[in-house]
């Protein structure tokens, strides 16, 4: 008897007929086959609605929504809408994952059931290169702060963490009682803003640098095109990214004030019962 899914993969794709077969290729092969796989076909003009068709009977729990093109956050917005696991997570149509992917979401969440966010390592894969490495020069892991999970997050260099959705698993509880979705005036850095929003209001980031997501730097990636028009947008969301982290660091500054005047009126306040 199978038991209900605990984790939710959300993989929005548009026009992605070159590679989704891979990535669902490499999800049909995960160790933990017990997640749903919901794919989000942002209004695709290609192949690709036909080819995640065809992949339906190789998986437990499959479901695809076929809505018109609004771009990478409506449709990432759309998926979170439709989540019915306690966990999910992001994976993008050109990427794909080790065995172990979907198995560490849910491990990781068993075995830290006070975090909020878990995060795994990841592979860059590039295509002019023709290499796979992973991110990071050392094993590293464990309980964060936010402060470690800001810096993690928006560290530009080596960092196994980085401010991306596909390598974190997040809780749908969050998502609802706060009502959280990604910014739709931006076409950069919005899953670092969504993901510094998220920390800002949960307790408890746990991660791990083994490396599970293949990242796939395509040579036509909109990511690493240089287009002037991103230029504005890259300001604004650093901007926007940067004063989240400053007001949820003083935040947390007061609310540790507040805490140790509490903790030292409570011990005054013991200590001169014990002299009745």
């Amino acid at each position: 008897m199978l038991r209900q899914p605990m984790l939710t993969v959300i993989m929005p794709v548009y026009n992605m007929e070159k590679y989704l077969g891979r990535a669902l290729d490499a999800l049909a092969k995960q160790k933990d086959r017990n997640f749903k796989l919901l794919i989000v076909n942002d209004g695709s003009k290609d192949r690709t609605r036909e080819i995640a068709e065809s992949y339906r009977n190789r998986f437990l729990y499959f479901d695809i929504i076929n809505k018109k093109n609004g771009g990478l956050s409506d449709a990432r917005n759309v998926g979170m809408a439709h989540v019915t696991t306690p966990y999910f997570t992001f994976h993008d149509g050109d990427d794909w994952v080790d065995s172990g992917y979907t198995a560490y979401f849910v491990r990781a969440f068993d075995e830290h059931p006070d975090v909020d966010i878990v995060s795994c390592g990841f592979w860059i894969d590039s295509e002019k290169r023709h290499e796979s490495h992973p991110v990071g020069s050392k094993q590293s892991g464990g309980l964060i702060d936010k402060r470690e999970a800001y810096l993690k997050m928006t560290n530009v260099f080596g960092s196994p963490v980085k401010g991306y959705t596909w390598n974190k698993g997040y809780k749908i509880s969050i998502i609802k009682k706060y009502h959280l979705r990604f910014v739709e005036d931006l076409a950069f850095m919005e899953d670092q803003i969504f993901n510094v929003k998220y920390v800002s209001l949960t307790n408890g980031f746990y991660y791990s640098s083994t490396p599970y997501y293949h990242y796939w730097q395509r040579a036509d990636s909109m990511v690493h095109d240089l287009n002037p028009k991103k230029i504005p947008d890259n300001f604004i969301a650093n901007y926007r990214v940067w004063r989240q982290i400053i007001k949820s660091l003083i935040a947390e500054r007061e609310t540790q004030k507040e805490s140790k005047k509490i903790a030292k009126k409570a011990s005054l306040s013991d200590f001169d019962h014990q002299d009745l």
